[in-house]
């Protein structure tokens, strides 16, 4: 078999780009890495996803189905689906985070971001949601939660929980999860926050917010997303701009019970935390990317105020116990918790 380098330069050049500029772009906490191609005036991205870590199949899934209901997914220019290697349409640098960097309009920005979501969510779930796509499930949900205490909780302590602190993690967030699955199942896209959105300020409506990274998406609650768009990991979002982001959202769902799901919202809130604690931990200690460790006093705070709902009272109950407040923060790698 050739080399990773061959391979790209052969699948590059069957395609038609043969001499084209390679500059990188970002790469992002999984195993992909992205090249921006140009030639005579052309441009296109390279995503090299190699396997076995990685399986492009699902992004190209699920970038067909967003493009067929309307949505600004790129285009797939050309796969190697065994290789791991996908061309794609090349939507331009207009991130959310480097137009709000440069003091891009707030509220504009996340307000056609929740007006996707508004579109998506009012799909029919047998249009919204592509066959087979595996749904977000109480076994799916509870393995990344206990990302925290695999990952965090060895790093604050010195040692992994027993297993009768694992048992009673596990039990309340089960006695949780059904309050999640009461409303109605649509396409969660699972990483939608403004790292993974673009401003394609020549589109018109709903298509000028691009979708960039959706290959782990799953069929479960409509709370999610919004979720994940309003309590990002990496940036701070002023209350007066979530509540009026969910007061946009309502208004454009207006059938739906906000109580019940401002409820699967605290709880999926306090479960993505969770998870991305444990994520942010086990890319400094296994992957040298100590850069997310900054991100982790953010993160634990809105876990806090997420288990601050009534409906969270077991897990808050079990985190009061066994991670008290004051050692939750940016674990000292090497300094523990006696």
């Amino acid at each position: 078999m050739p080399d990773r380098s061959t391979r790209i330069a052969r699948f590059i050049e069957a395609h038609g780009w043969d001499g084209a500029t390679r500059r990188p772009l970002a790469g992002d906490a999984s195993f992909r890495r992205y090249d921006r191609l140009t030639l005579d005036g052309r441009r296109a991205v390279l995503m090299d996803a190699p396997p076995p870590q990685e399986n492009v199949r699902p992004f190209l899934t699920l970038a067909r189905h967003l493009r067929a209901l309307g949505f600004s997914a790129p285009e797939i220019l050309a796969a190697d689906e065994d290789a791991g290697l996908l061309l794609l349409e090349d939507l331009g640098d207009d991130t959310y985070t480097k137009v709000l960097a440069k003091g891009g309009d707030e509220h504009a920005l996340y307000g056609l971001a929740v007006d996707v979501l508004i579109d998506l969510h009012a799909r029919p779930q047998q249009d919204a949601i592509p066959p087979g796509l595996p749904p977000y499930g109480n076994g799916r949900l509870l393995d990344e939660a206990f990302l925290l205490p695999q990952w965090t909780m060895p790093e604050i302590f010195g040692e992994a929980p027993d297993e009768g602190v694992r048992r009673a993690y596990g039990d309340a967030w089960l006695e949780l999860f059904p309050q999640v699955h009461v409303l109605p199942k649509t396409l969660v896209l699972r990483d939608y926050h403004v790292d993974n959105l673009i401003w394609l300020k020549e589109r018109d409506g709903i298509r000028a917010c691009g979708l960039l990274d959706f290959q782990d998406a799953v069929s479960g609650c409509p709370a999610y997303d919004l979720m994940s768009l309003l309590e990002d990991a990496r940036r701070d979002i002023a209350p007066p701009l979530k509540a009026a982001m969910l007061a946009r959202y309502f208004a454009g769902a207006p059938d739906i019970d906000r109580e019940t799901f401002m409820t699967a919202f605290a709880i999926l809130s306090a479960q993505r935390h969770a998870k991305v604690i444990g994520i942010f931990t086990r890319l400094s200690l296994r992957d040298g990317k100590s850069a997310y460790l900054a991100h982790l006093p953010r993160v634990w705070g809105l876990l806090e105020g997420a288990l601050a709902h009534p409906a969270l009272t077991p897990v808050k109950a079990w985190f009061d116990r066994h991670i008290p407040e004051s050692v939750r923060g940016v674990p000292s790698m090497g300094s523990r918790v006696s």
